[in-house]
């Protein structure tokens, strides 16, 4: 193996994908997660087509899709049940190729992890410390053990310490008008036709996600103020959603009290001016955190560990010189795009859910319905159709469990 090494800085979803690229072109690669459980394991995910297009290029697509439902059918409604707009997965899976998934957060981190030997791995450690000069080794303190790598990658999430670090004028996450409540239901909802489906209020959106075992996941996006909570959020959800259409009340019925989580919505509003420092890179909600109203979160974040995995593939002999010139490359192709979905995201909310005013509700709702059909899949596929750059040099070829073994037929074009 390779005898360049590489610490990444959390193990969610985009810290899981750096690793297991770097892995396969050949990197010794260390992950530092400062949670002893995942604490977003009773919520869902869709993955669009670049998403699942970034997994394929890690080698795990399969799994993840077998773990997933796909999405075909739902769309966006009123709270009354009148429809503003059907989805057309089919549709979109005709035109790339790749279907959107629906999967447990729980079951893809398992995923994820399980591409990764068990060693490689270090659970319910802190990061203290990142230090990096022109002219060394980056070095990662975490438990009281200080680490020297060619490489560091910052997968630590929006409130990472290591952009604070690198940053440190930076105004860092910025609350963006909204909370979210969230669950995934105890047991299979009857009459659950929708694999994905979306309802907008007045300042209020409905949406759930189907699993392949007849279950779901809800979330309700709310306009509220920051550190707004309730003392029995099910019942306060019950409650605010209790005339909604159907299944909205089935799936909160089918929930247990114990299983909602509540978040506040945060974002980089002010984007960074770099996603690199030295040989330091930062990825996912480090780099580029942003709304949930494109769904494009996770995927963003995969992009981000394929292209940083594949510009340091195609540094035959990495150097520090190299190494940093590699990055130079990941910045130039991530973060035009990247930022650009965040603001497209950061549109849509104000537009969607977070919109009150009754009269711009109105207009908003009418020329949804005019949009013919194509128009909305095009807008899908201004996100959604990413083709993910070559993997060059080692293509390791191992299963989870099995030893590493690189292959060191380097392709060519």
């Amino acid at each position: 193996m390779s005898n360049n090494t590489a610490v990444v800085v959390g193990g969610g979803i985009g810290g899981l994908a750096a690793a297991i690229g770097l892995r396969l072109v050949g990197w010794d690669v260390t992950v530092i997660e400062r949670a002893a459980t995942p604490d977003d394991a009773g919520a869902g995910i869709s993955l669009h087509a670049n998403g699942m297009r970034a997994l394929a290029a890690l080698n795990v697509a399969d799994a993840v899709e077998a773990a997933s439902r796909r999405q075909y059918t739902g769309g966006t409604r009123t709270p009354d049940g009148r429809s503003l707009a059907a989805m057309d997965g089919a549709a979109l899976e005709r035109e790339l190729g790749t279907p959107i998934v629906g999967i447990p957060r729980a079951d893809l981190h398992r995923i994820l992890r399980a591409a990764l030997p068990p060693e490689h791995l270090v659970i319910g450690s802190e990061v203290s410390g990142v230090t990096t000069t022109p002219s060394s080794r980056p070095q990662v303190t975490y438990g009281g053990t200080t680490r020297e790598a060619d490489l560091v990658v910052a997968a630590d999430g929006i409130n990472s310490t290591v952009r604070r670090r690198l940053f440190p004028s930076h105004p860092g996450p910025a609350y963006a008008g909204s909370t979210v409540l969230r669950a995934i239901t105890h047991r299979p909802v009857e009459g659950l036709a929708d694999d994905f489906a979306l309802t907008w209020g007045h300042g209020a959106e409905f949406g759930h996600i189907g699993f392949p075992d007849g279950r779901a996941e809800w979330h309700a996006t709310l306009n509220a103020p920051a550190g707004l909570r309730h003392r029995d959020p099910l019942h306060e959800m019950r409650r605010r959603f209790a005339r909604w259409h159907d299944p909205i009340p089935a799936l909160l019925a089918a929930t247990r009290p114990q299983d909602v989580l509540h978040h506040d919505v945060y974002e980089l509003a002010t984007p960074l001016p770099s996603f690199t420092v030295g040989r330091i890179a930062l990825l996912g909600d480090a780099a580029h955190a942003m709304t949930p109203h494109l769904g494009q979160g996770a995927c963003q974040a995969l992009e981000d560990a394929v292209t940083l995995t594949a510009a340091l593939s195609r540094t035959a002999t990495p150097t520090p010189a190299t190494i940093t010139a590699a990055l130079a490359t990941y910045d130039a192709a991530r973060r035009p795009r990247a930022l650009a979905v965040a603001r497209d995201a950061r549109r849509a909310g104000r537009m969607g859910q977070q919109l009150t005013n009754p009269i711009a509700v109105g207009l908003r709702n009418a020329a949804i319905r005019l949009t013919p059909p194509g128009a909305m899949v095009r807008t899908v596929l201004r996100h959604a159709d990413w083709t993910p750059p070559r993997l060059d040099g080692a293509v390791a070829e191992c299963r989870p469990g099995e030893e590493f073994r690189p292959r060191l037929d380097r392709a060519t074009d």
